[in-house]
């Protein structure tokens, strides 16, 4: 599973990256041709930007169990990762219902 978030925020990288504020929000980074961006190119990204808030919220956690974090910054950041794997899953939800509304069609 590492290699696989190491793979995916290579990707996204790759293709235009991410660029971290100092609130520790992902924004995606500014691209010139932003009218050509197509949909493998958005899902890499928004893929990247998920694998990131976990990955802050996993620190977090470990952080806390140090004593190096507050209380209320392990809480912040374990709720966004929690809220960014519930957009993850309910995006995952809407393509396998496309994909199996497309499969019913008669051709």
């Amino acid at each position: 599973m590492i290699d696989t978030i190491q793979t995916t925020t290579a990707v996204s990288r790759q293709l235009g990256g991410v660029e971290e504020t100092s609130a520790s929000v992902i924004v995606p980074a500014a691209t010139p041709n932003v009218g050509s961006a197509d949909f493998g190119t958005v899902m890499a990204d928004m893929a990247g930007n998920m694998v990131a808030a976990i990955q802050r919220g996993e620190q977090a956690s470990i952080d806390g169990l140090n004593g190096e974090a507050t209380t209320q910054e392990v809480v912040e950041a374990v709720m966004s990762a929690e809220r960014t794997l519930q957009t993850a899953l309910a995006v995952r939800d809407k393509i396998v219902t496309a994909y199996l509304e497309i499969s019913r069609m008669p051709i």
